[in-house]
């Protein structure tokens, strides 16, 4: 265990010079030939090349098309995600648990609470201020024409509807505001909570309660501290051990991943597709250009000033980090590869890697909250509603909470954009308008959360007196 009045390690004033020797032979990323980041990227170009030919020669409806999707690239995708989601279990709570026992201070894990929580909620509203001014400024509801409206909502209606029904069905006795927060954070069962069941609803989802999860881990591993140290050494052991496999089998699945991104991209591609992408690309522009503007600047600034870390080193470090989240559209299934990237990359120390990233898997969700904001106003302005300055504070409130409360898995925003259009009297029908091109939009807002998780796990690092870079597990 830490010692709370043991020195923190120095923090150097300057900025960390760019390492020597290459990362791709300090780190797993490529242990011969090819950088794992390359090969994915080859594989994300061979997809969308083959998915892009597929579509104009034959088209997204051809039997052949359907049946390649169907029977070959899909399944393998899927395969892929559901073998990093299979992982993400154990890998989440073992690391979560070891890392805070290792914190040792409850002070000092007060302290990296404190950092996470605050950073999160300042980005997060710098993201939805972003997609805001853009949506206002841009106006990209205005700019879609009535035919190409009612082409998209007949083409995605039945889907929409479906997606309309489950997100605005109520319960019969609505919770009061704290008990909903209440049981949001708080699992009765944490079995079931993993096993995706919510409390007070019959059916069982296909993703475990990533927050149930994380909040039991977090109370296991303080009360590991509070005990004697012979007691909980062998839990932390096992746990330990588990980590360390789940890291394993992360690295032998990753070996297939050049592949699956070439399925996953084909699947999208083949079956839409470039023309959805020019029929609502003020909108896609709009979200684009907010993505962009929020990664590069906002995040950028975050890293130099407050990581000390030189923004084009940082990006270039957690490469991989970022192609994998594109292609798998989850924040949930790219956790593995962030953890160790940052680790070994970026030199975040465990415990921090284990809190601030698990956490922000799910809670610090800034490429969503800026998507929703966007989103509903560019549905808003599309049914010709003018929503006032103050709805849209309401919108941006919504869109930040959105960013914590999302599943960290592909389309998770959907359901709470419904929500949103629902709440401010704009007919949540329109959905289908999106949903052709939220796929390809979700890949994009997924690489934004993700680094954001890596930009909050740099600033506590360093704030806690860690050196960032080149510093060996």
């Amino acid at each position: 265990m830490d010692d709370p009045d043991r020195p923190r390690p120095p923090v150097d004033d300057d900025f960390e010079r760019e390492a020597t020797t290459d990362l791709d032979d300090e780190t797993s990323d490529a242990p011969k030939g090819l950088a794992l980041h390359t090969r994915i990227l080859i594989g994300l170009g061979v997809g969308v090349t083959a998915g892009v030919l597929a579509n104009t020669t034959l088209g997204g409806e051809d039997p052949r098309v359907i049946w390649v999707v169907a029977n070959i690239t899909e399944p393998i995708g899927t395969l892929f995600l559901r073998l990093l989601l299979m992982i993400v279990v154990p890998l989440v709570f073992s690391s979560l648990v070891v890392g805070v026992a290792g914190i040792g201070d409850i002070r000092k894990l007060g302290r990296v609470g404190l950092k996470s929580f605050g950073y999160c909620l300042v980005i997060s509203a710098c993201s939805v201020v972003i997609g805001l001014t853009l949506a206002n400024t841009i106006r990209p509801g205005e700019r879609v024409d009535a035919a190409t409206r009612d082409g998209l909502e007949a083409r995605y209606g039945s889907d929409a509807a479906k997606r309309v029904a489950d997100a605005t069905k109520k319960p019969a006795a609505p919770d009061s505001a704290l008990m909903q927060v209440v049981k949001t954070l708080v699992p009765s069962n944490p079995v079931a909570s993993i096993a995706g069941i919510r409390a007070g609803e019959e059916r069982q989802t296909d993703t475990p309660d990533m927050l149930h999860l994380m909040l039991f881990a977090v109370l296991l591993g303080v009360a590991a501290t509070l005990v004697r140290p012979e007691v909980a050494a062998p839990l932390i052991a096992a746990l330990q051990a588990l980590f360390e496999i789940s890291c394993k089998i992360i690295d032998l699945i990753m070996k297939i991943a050049p592949f699956a991104v070439a399925c996953l991209l084909f699947n999208n591609t083949a079956r839409f597709g470039l023309d959805l992408l020019s029929a609502l690309a003020w909108f896609v522009v709009t979200a684009l250009l907010g993505f962009a503007l929020h990664l590069f600047g906002i995040y950028s600034l975050s890293v130099y000033f407050l990581s000390r870390i030189n923004p084009l080193e940082f990006f270039r470090r957690i490469k991989t980090v970022m192609l994998t989240a594109f292609s798998t559209s989850s924040s949930n299934a790219t956790l593995p590869t962030a953890l160790r990237v940052s680790e070994e990359n970026l030199g975040v120390p465990r415990e921090i890697n284990a809190f601030v990233l698990t956490v922000g898997a799910t809670a610090n969700q800034n490429g969503t909250a800026l998507y929703e904001g966007v989103t509903v106003l560019f549905l808003a302005q599309l049914a010709g509603i003018d929503l006032t300055i103050w709805q849209q504070l309401g919108i941006a409130y919504f869109a930040i909470l959105g960013g914590i409360g999302t599943a960290g898995v592909p389309s998770g925003s959907i359901p709470f954009i419904i929500v949103m259009l629902a709440t401010y009297g704009i007919n949540p029908a329109l959905i289908a308008i999106i949903l052709g091109v939220d796929r390809i939009l979700d890949m994009c807002r997924t690489v934004l959360n993700v680094s954001g998780d890596l930009t909050a796990a740099t600033y506590v690092a360093r704030s806690e007196g860690f050196k960032l870079l080149g510093r060996k597990a």
